[in-house]
């Protein structure tokens, strides 16, 4: 017997103990009379088997009851069943969809505007593509690199959803095949425009990403995500989505190489989650490929980091001077208050 907070499914092999009870008849006859296993018909008794319209017939001659009977409770049964199964599913979805920002994620027009939960469990299944919400986080769905503040079980399903919609629009941006050496030779390229503004550099850095397979979406932050950025292959492509609006140029150029070091260092091949070790590794190559680690290095070891210095080696690097403002206060070269009228502020969107 299975049951949902509405429905019972009671199987035939009910009715079929019934039977043999008012016949006084043991299982172990009644499997000799039907020609059938002893395991078989306890199976069939406690509906582990379906009842087939062989066995309906079988039935009808040792039981005296017609086919027809028997072959109706097994296709309710299954029903109920089924019936049953997607509303105990529909229960644990509607747990997890409280969860997502639901409102946030409409006010974006990524889902549909509701206040029903039920509505709101079946736009988010057709949001991920998924027959129950419980399968989106599963490693072979959702096999992202991402770079995050925090993780809670609510920034872990905002996450999803954020990186759900990269997915979804990175759909419409055509790109190349996939060529990790293309990248690498871009790196130089890319760096540049971080003197650029991002009117400028957004629509050329798109371009070059998709000669590399890479297809870039630019997303609004979600609020619970604490997201920086997410990279992933979708079929045969390579998505790479970041927050951009209101940021601070200096964090979005690190998340921007970030993702790229993902790409270069081979992490989405993987079968396992990223490591914080591997995060660590990211983490350094793109300030390496921010900044050249020897310049870095001879730099700091001047000890003046005045705004009039910064400028200068900034200059010299060919690379914005917030970018070098923001690597300084991370290593707690300077404070986090110190030359930040040297940063400028994304609005991409």
């Amino acid at each position: 017997m299975i049951r949902s907070k509405k429905l019972i499914a009671t199987p035939p092999g009910a009715t079929i103990k019934e039977q043999l009870s008012g016949r006084q008849m043991s299982q172990k006859e009644f499997a000799a009379r039907m020609n059938m296993s002893e395991k078989h018909i306890s199976q069939l008794i406690n509906g582990e088997v379906a009842l087939t319209p062989e066995t309906a017939i079988k039935l009808e001659m040792v039981l005296g009851v017609p086919a027809k009977f028997w072959n109706n409770l097994e296709e309710i049964y299954r029903d109920r069943m089924l019936r049953i199964e997607a509303e105990n599913t529909l229960q644990e979805d509607a747990q997890i969809a409280k969860k997502f920002p639901y409102k946030e994620m409409a006010d974006l027009g990524w889902v549909p505007v509701t206040n029903t939960l039920n509505d709101k469990v079946t736009h988010l299944r057709k949001f991920f593509g998924v027959v129950s919400l419980s399968l989106i986080t599963k490693e072979r769905i959702t096999r992202i690199a991402c770079r995050r503040l925090a993780v809670t079980e609510k920034s872990d399903l905002a996450f999803l959803a954020w990186a759900q919609e990269a997915r979804i629009e990175a759909r419409d941006i055509p790109t190349e095949s996939i060529n990790t050496k293309k990248l690498i030779s871009s790196v130089p390229k890319l760096r540049e425009m971080t003197m650029q503004d991002p009117v400028v550099f957004s629509p050329r850095m798109k371009k070059m990403l998709a000669e590399c397979g890479i297809a870039l979406v630019f997303l609004p932050h979600l609020t619970g995500s604490f997201l920086h950025g997410a990279t992933f292959i979708d079929g045969k492509k390579i998505v790479v989505g970041l927050t951009a609006r209101g940021r601070d140029a200096d964090k979005f150029w690190f998340s921007l190489f970030h993702e790229f070091a993902h790409i270069v260092l081979g992490d989405l091949d993987m079968d396992s989650p990223i490591t914080d070790a591997e995060e660590k590794k990211a983490d350094k190559w793109a300030e390496d490929a921010l900044i050249d680690k020897e310049e870095y290095q001879r730099y700091v070891s001047e000890h003046d980091f005045s705004e009039k210095s910064v400028l200068r080696f900034a200059q010299e690097t060919g690379i914005a001077p917030g970018i070098v403002v923001g690597r300084l206060q991370r290593e707690g070269l300077i404070k986090y208050s110190w030359l930040n009228e040297l940063k400028m502020k994304y609005e991409i969107g």
